[in-house]
């Protein structure tokens, strides 16, 4: 399990801290945008579709605890 998500679980957004999760997000983003050579028009769906795979990574991962 990813060490971040992991310390996700005690925070508030849904069992997640915003920081954090924002963080991650972020991440995401920056890294579908590099793929792209970083072309311009894409920003929001690259952010939601981080938004997407972290929640639901981290929503596998507090599954898996349990």
């Amino acid at each position: 399990m990813d060490a971040r998500c992991e310390s996700l679980h005690n925070g508030h957004y849904g069992g997640i801290d915003p920081n954090e999760f924002r963080e991650m997000v972020t991440e995401r983003a920056f890294f579908k945008a590099q793929k792209r050579g970083f072309a311009t028009g894409h920003e929001l769906d690259d952010w939601l579709e981080a938004e997407r795979e972290i929640s639901n990574q981290c929503r596998y991962w507090k599954q898996e605890i349990h």
